[in-house]
């Protein structure tokens, strides 16, 4: 069955945005109006409230709310009456093109230096994650979990199940909070659901708000309802969000001042995308590989579980993922890993753009792709993933050779 969130955040927000669009270029008359709209707002998030204890954007909208009723005088009683529809005027702001330089990053915090440092992290698939020092991992993180919290902005992924009763989970809701910066940008929230993925805020916006620099930070739609990329110049920050399948992807380019922009960065806690995944949610998929190659089947033994789409053998999976991705790195050794997991074909093509971001988005050509290192041997122990068969002979003859 489809997972659907039962917070509700969104369609507050949209409700409100489309019935006070425009609304910040009208008289004083007009303060009534959006007082109601703002009463209806507040009330919305109200009956949503339980669902949405743990969601960014619904704290955030809470806040908000509470600021706005505060700038406009409106009383929290009254009607709640939705008003009718507008829609934006000529020469709104959301079309200005100029932006001061504060608003552009290499220019504003780079005018005496070299240009900065990029670093990149994704997270695609079961899910597997790409930390910006450029570690792989493939971990549990059922539920919601932080993948970067800094001093601009913070991004929460929420990972369910991806089959009743399976280990597998993917990315099915993806949160971004932008906060407020300088005359830059207003603080502004991203939502991504599965089978939805907006080409706006969570305001309907598209660009920073109102403030002069507004532009420093837009959204795109690459492909309705599959791409969008988000442009955060003021922070020299590219964000790449898909669906691939029901589930999301995501990419980021980030300056590693940005990266490690925090206050307290020794009691900041946990951010996947700086320090990765907890070695309890971390999955060694070496090993359950060499066992799925070994029984020549997608599950494991154990109790019965759901069969999947379409079930893949070892061999199978290899040669589908080999379409897609001709070198056998860890982008290739997830793809077979999710194939066998989950059945999915989709999970296939996840990886494939998760590695044609990493082309986009990483600034080091040489380390596109990575291979796991190579493990001491220990009794027990399988040939290091990515390791070719001839390698691992010479290397097994060779510890013979010690021995005698």
């Amino acid at each position: 069955p489809a997972v659907t969130s039962p917070c509700k955040i969104l369609k507050c927000n949209s409700e409100f945005w489309a019935a006070t669009s425009g609304s910040h270029h009208l008289g004083a008359e007009e303060a009534p109006e959006f007082c109601t709209a703002l009463r209806a707002y507040a009330h919305c998030t109200r009956r949503t409230a339980r669902t949405c204890r743990g969601d960014l954007a619904y704290h955030s909208a809470v806040h908000g709310i509470d600021d706005l009723m505060v700038q406009h005088n409106c009383s929290k009683d009254g009607p709640t009456s939705q008003p009718r529809l507008r829609t934006l005027p000529p020469g709104d702001s959301q079309e200005r093109s100029d932006s001061p330089e504060i608003c552009h990053y290499e220019k504003s915090f780079h005018k005496h230096s070299a240009t900065p440092n990029y670093t990149h992290c994704g997270l695609f698939g079961d899910p597997h994650l790409r930390t910006f020092t450029d570690t792989f991992q493939t971990c549990k993180v059922q539920g919601a979990w932080p993948l970067i919290d800094n001093n601009y902005l913070n991004v929460q992924v929420t990972n369910t199940p991806v089959l009743p009763g399976s280990s597998a989970t993917a990315t099915s809701k993806l949160t971004i909070i932008f906060k407020s910066f300088q005359e830059c940008v207003d603080q502004k929230v991203y939502q991504a659901e599965m089978d939805e993925l907006p080409a706006a805020f969570a305001d309907g916006s598209k660009n920073g708000g109102d403030k002069h620099g507004a532009n420093s930070l837009k959204i795109t739609e690459k492909v309705s309802g599959q791409h969008i990329e988000i442009q955060a110049k003021y922070i020299g920050t590219t964000i790449v969000v898909r669906q691939v399948g029901r589930y999301l992807t995501f990419a980021v380019r980030m300056p590693e001042e940005v990266v490690n922009a925090v206050e307290d960065r020794d009691s900041q806690g946990l951010y996947l995308c700086l320090r990765g995944c907890p070695l309890n949610q971390q999955i060694d998929f070496q090993t359950i590989r060499s066992a799925q190659a070994t029984e020549g089947r997608a599950r494991r033994k154990g109790p019965s579980l759901p069969a999947p789409p379409e079930a893949f053998t070892y061999e199978t999976a290899t040669a589908k993922c080999r379409e897609k991705l001709p070198v056998e790195d860890l982008y290739f050794q997830s793809c077979v890993f999710d194939l066998l997991t989950t059945g999915d074909v989709n999970f296939m093509l996840a990886a494939y753009y998760a590695f044609e971001d990493v082309k986009m988005l990483h600034s080091n050509k040489d380390k596109l792709h990575l291979y796991e290192r190579t493990r001491e041997l220990a009794p027990g122990n399988v040939a290091p993933t990515g390791t070719h068969p001839t390698l691992w002979v010479a290397l097994l003859c060779l510890s013979w050779l010690c021995l005698l």
